[in-house]
Formats: C-alpha cells, structure tokens, sequence
C-alpha cells in the first residue's frame, strides 16, 4: 500500500494554488454582490406581515441594473456617484424594492450610505400621480390593487382621533396649511426625467427636496416669488426619475407619505426571496 508523503517541498507549491484560489474566490464574491444578488437582514416591521423582523431578503440586481460606483469614499458627506448597467426591466408597480436612503431626511443634504438601506413596496413610478382615498391607495395610472389590501381596510376604518399626531400628518411635513394625512392625501404627481411642472407658491414645497437635490440649489418662496437661489423661476424640468414607496404595514412605516420621493440612483434592486 503506497502512503502520501506530505514534502516540504510540496507544500511550498501548494500555497500559490490556494493563494490563487481564494482571490478567485473573493472576486467571484465580491462580482456577485456587485451585478447579481446580495442579502440583507430586514430589523423593523414596516413591511408586515409580508416581511417580518428578522427575515432575510434576497435583492436581485439584474432586475433594474447593477450600480457602479465613481467612488469608494461611503464616509464622505458628498453624493454617491453611481452608473447603472442596464437590467432586464423597470420598477413594477407593487414591486418590493431596497433602496439607500438620504442620511439627512431633510434633504438639506443629499448623501446616503452604502450599508444604510430600507426596504418598502413601490406603489408610484415616474409620471404617475398617487392619491390616498380613505386610507385606499390609487394611482391613476393603475387600475389594481396597490400595497397590502387588509391593512389599508383597517386603516379606513380607524378614526382620524385614534391615529397618533406624529403617524397622521404626512408629507410635505414643513407646508403650512396641508391637510394632508395617511388617510386622505395628493394627488401627488411623481417626477419624471423630462417631465415639466409649473411652480407656484402652492406647490414648490411638495418639489423641493428633488429639485434641490438636482441642482444643489436653494428653492425658496420669497415675496410670494420663487427663487433658485438668486434666479427667479416659475417652471422646472426634471433631469432623473423618481419613485414612491409604502409599508405594508401601514401605521407603522416610515415611508414616501413622510419623507417624499425616491431618486431612481438610490435603488439597490428587487427582492426576490424572503427567508425565516
């Protein structure tokens, strides 16, 4: 019987071969999470009972397009730069999407980070208007149902005085006068790359955010004129699409009936698997 002898000698050149084999292996990894899937571990309830706390989701990146990225610099309190290679499709209505998410929901400043993500339904694309109708959402340019059905009915069935202050009013949250509420809102038209809007004195607060976020840029209401910083204007045209997004659990999200719209370059992709 012929016994294997371990040599120093061959062990000498086995270290290339495994050197060689784990880069291959980190690569392989590292290209995986970048253009094809990567995992994430959902902490809050926003989107039950469809996800609960500690499920695991799976985000498929080929959906809506890999992000590249300009720059590696996740700590800095500049935007992240990214290009998108283009996926197989669009945002669906009713997708459940990852996003990043601004640091500042002010969007005073317009930065996110790589690990800061949320996860939420997608209920508006680009062009569409979104209302809510007695705690019903609707969109006018989709005809089914949107969202999780059964909460939305219990939602409608909830008093106004039963719905703590700081769940009831929504966005644009700094408005004065709005009598918006998560029972009762919009329509709200979501910006679309191309799409001209009128502004006004009535409406430059529900555009702000994106048109700042645009321009880098202060929109502000002065002698009931409109100025972007010091250039008087009453039109605005969009240079990117955005996206509006819902919990499933509906009275306890923090979601775009609070915090607006989402910029398309901060989608991270589609879930495509939940896991206990």
């Amino acid at each position: 019987m012929s016994r294997f002898r371990l040599t120093k000698s061959k062990v000498v050149n086995f270290i290339p071969i495994l050197l060689l084999s784990g880069t291959i292996m980190f690569i392989l990894f590292i290209l995986m999470r970048v253009f094809f899937f990567e995992k994430f571990l959902v902490n809050t309830p926003s989107m039950y009972p469809t996800i609960s706390p500690k499920n695991k989701i799976f985000v498929n990146k080929l959906i809506f397009g890999p992000r590249i990225y300009k720059s590696f610099d996740f700590n800095s309190e500049k935007p992240l730069e990214s290009i998108r290679i283009k996926g197989i499709r669009g945002i669906k209505h009713n997708d459940i999407i990852v996003f990043n998410f601004p640091l500042d929901k002010s969007w005073n400043k317009i930065s996110f980070r790589i690990n800061y993500v949320y996860t939420k339904r997608c209920i508006g694309l680009p062009g569409d208007s979104i209302s809510i109708i007695n705690g019903f959402y609707k969109n006018n340019n989709y005809d089914d149902t949107l969202g999780y059905y059964s909460n939305q009915l219990l939602l409608s069935k909830t008093p106004l005085i039963n719905i703590p202050s700081d769940v009831l009013r929504t966005y644009p949250i700094n408005k004065k006068g709005s009598n918006w509420n998560i029972k009762n809102f919009g329509p709200l038209l979501i910006p679309k790359s191309g799409k001209l809007i009128l502004l006004d004195s009535g409406n430059f607060m529900l555009y702000k955010n994106p048109i700042e976020y645009e321009t880098n840029k202060n929109l502000k209401l002065v002698d009931n004129r409109l100025f972007l910083d010091e250039e008087l204007i009453d039109n605005y045209r969009f240079k990117y699409n955005y996206y509006f997004v819902v919990g499933d659990n509906i009275m306890h999200s923090s979601d775009s009936r609070y915090f607006g719209f989402i910029p398309e370059e901060f989608i991270v992709g589609v879930v495509c698997c939940i896991k206990d």
